[in-house]
């Protein structure tokens, strides 16, 4: 097959940069003779059915939308590339200052993100349960639904839930590191006030996912311009600083286990 015929790629507008990110990528992928036709899908729900059902080669999923494309291939799917910074996350347990040991939220309340969030409901909620604390028996869950359908990558709930926390409306919050570095930087989480209580392990998050059948010199193609990206390229910087990358690395699946864990009690990706 022509590795050169366009590839069909697939990407949710979790926010208006995402169009502005997929028209610099595309702009150079053209220039490394390895066309795409971007497809922009509104949650990862439908960009999950476009893959499945062929009308994207290459899906730019959120680590739940790679799961679902896992279940619905019957694992006959493969993660091709991510961010450097999608490798080896870890989300934080975030309380008023001084705070205790995590036990210390028995009875108490705790805010978290979106519903189908990893970073800020699944994963931590799964890290609690596993450290013998129940949500909803040992401590109450104050979820903020902000972007359901975009896993997290709307940052909306996380932010609301770090609000609910400033104004005492609950006793502890859960924000990806990432998130928790760039609002201390900003101001908007003063550390003097406000400590890390928790850390969960750590945890992989996006992937570029293409199916089984997708023929190897079609993916080869789109690696090698995708690798040829460097950060020290001005024309290259402004596109990795927005989608929050300094290197694109090989794709991996060993990261996502706690995800898988704290799906399965429910049966279902998203759930």
């Amino acid at each position: 097959m022509n590795p050169h015929v366009p590839a069909r790629l697939g990407a949710v507008v979790y926010d208006p940069k995402v169009t502005v990110i997929w028209g610099i990528i595309r702009t150079f992928f053209e220039q490394q003779g390895a066309p795409l036709v971007v497809s922009f899908y509104a949650d990862y729900a439908l960009q999950v059915d476009a893959l499945v059902n062929d009308r994207i080669d290459i899906a730019w999923n959120s680590p739940l939308a790679w799961l679902d494309a896992v279940r619905r291939t019957g694992g006959r799917c493969r993660a091709i590339a991510m961010r450097d910074t999608d490798r080896d996350r870890v989300s934080h347990i975030v309380s008023r200052a001084p705070a205790a040991a995590v036990a210390s939220l028995r009875g108490k309340t705790l805010a978290t993100g979106a519903e189908d969030s990893p970073q800020a409901t699944l994963i931590p909620l799964q890290w609690l349960r596993e450290q013998g604390l129940r949500p909803g028996e040992d401590f109450h869950v104050r979820r903020f639904d902000i972007g359901v359908g975009l896993h997290g990558d709307h940052v909306g709930g996380e932010r609301e839930a770090l609000e609910a926390l400033r104004r005492g409306e609950v006793d502890a919050t859960v924000m990806l590191d990432l998130n928790h570095d760039a609002w201390v930087r900003d101001g908007t989480l003063d550390p003097s006030q406000f400590v890390t209580v928790a850390t969960t392990g750590r945890f992989d998050h996006c992937n570029f996912t293409v199916r089984e059948e997708f023929a190897r010199d079609r993916e080869a193609a789109f690696l090698a311009a995708l690798f040829a990206m460097h950060y020290d390229d001005p024309t290259h910087r402004e596109m990795m600083d927005l989608e929050g990358l300094k290197q694109w690395l090989p794709g991996r699946v060993t990261g996502y286990a706690a995800l898988e864990r704290a799906v399965a009690p429910g049966g279902l990706v998203g759930a």
